[in-house]
């Protein structure tokens, strides 16, 4: 086990924010995390668990020590005549577990195309675009309990999968450290083209029999058009979440923003809030180093010497801007640190 001290965590996050850890390791297997976390605790130190930092806004050092998951690992454990189950480690990248579903014909996540981060944070935030979420494919997790050091397995049930969400972003949060994923994917695809402009885009694209790596390449074009690259601009994908609203509300509002958009959801109405942050005139807007991203105001950027704090206070302006034009409540989808 490498323990290194004072290490920026830049490098490690794709709003590129330069804080630092005070202990920083990588951890390649159940057998090093353990070792970590009780060499954490015999120095009386907090740990911080960091995946592909994808879905976090640093606003201070850590004075901690940082475990990055690093387990490696893509194996198919069982198959039957319709879906295979192929376990991944919780440090791969998520886009490599995608493009590595692809090429062996297991259906099921093309749609998930080109998400940052790590498979192992996929359940946590039950990641989800174009009609998919990861809810759809999961089959069960292993996860560490940080007291016990016990490993413990969880179905979907036990996850409790919401919007954006899953027990280990309530209940649950901060006790377990997810090592490993389990997914059910089909052998045969059955295609989900109506969000968004898959369809569209795979007509632009001359494509009039799907594959998966087509609805993938569409997936991927749609992406690039609208996200900023976090090599290129700092940043961590949407912001916030979409909000759900009750339909009479949603009702109400159209008669005061005709062109609002929504669509039904088991909720209500579901509102997308790169719209109304539009609306509030927030998009292509820049203050120093920070900003709101010109072609996707779901977005928020580091231009390059931004500071986290700058981002959060940014947040709660468009927060607020949004609240008293609509009377929605915004909620981020980025994790504060």
């Amino acid at each position: 086990m490498n323990i290194q001290e004072n290490i920026s965590l830049k490098p490690f996050n794709t709003f590129g924010l330069a804080k630092n850890a005070r202990f920083f390791t990588s951890v390649h297997s159940e057998k090093d995390l353990i070792e970590a976390l009780i060499w954490a605790k015999n120095k009386g130190l907090e740990v911080f668990i960091l995946g592909g930092g994808s879905n976090i806004l640093l606003t201070q050092d850590l004075n901690s020590l940082v475990i990055k998951i690093e387990i490696d690992g893509i194996e198919k454990v069982k198959e039957d005549s319709e879906f295979v189950w192929i376990k991944a480690g919780a440090g791969v990248i998520w886009h490599d577990f995608v493009m590595n579903c692809i090429e062996n014909n297991w259906a099921g996540v093309e749609n998930l195309s080109l998400i940052p981060g790590t498979v192992g944070a996929s359940p946590m935030q039950n990641i989800g675009a174009y009609g998919i979420e990861i809810k759809d494919v999961f089959e069960s997790l292993i996860a560490l309990n940080r007291a016990t050091l016990e490993l413990h397995e969880f179905d979907a049930a036990a996850c409790q999968f919401g919007y954006r969400e899953s027990v280990f972003k309530n209940y649950l949060k901060g006790q377990f450290i997810i090592t490993s994923v389990t997914f059910k994917l089909r052998k045969k695809p059955v295609f989900n083209l109506e969000y968004g402009a898959i369809k569209e885009t795979l007509a632009q694209n001359q494509i009039q029999e799907p594959s998966l790596k087509s609805v993938s390449d569409a997936v991927i074009q749609i992406r690039q058009s609208k996200l900023p690259d976090p090599k290129e601009i700092g940043n961590a994908g949407s912001f916030f979440k979409n909000p759900t609203v009750p339909t009479e509300d949603w009702m109400a509002l159209k008669k005061d923003y005709p062109t609002i958009p929504g669509y039904e959801v088991e909720a209500g109405i579901k509102i997308p809030a790169a719209w109304l942050i539009e609306q509030c005139g927030w998009k292509g807007q820049r203050f120093g180093e920070i900003g709101v991203h010109k072609n996707q105001p779901l977005v928020l950027v580091n231009f390059g010497n931004g500071d986290g704090n700058e981002i959060k206070k940014l947040a709660e302006r468009i927060q607020t801007s949004v609240s008293e034009k609509f009377g929605i409540a915004l909620s981020p989808e980025v994790n504060f640190i």
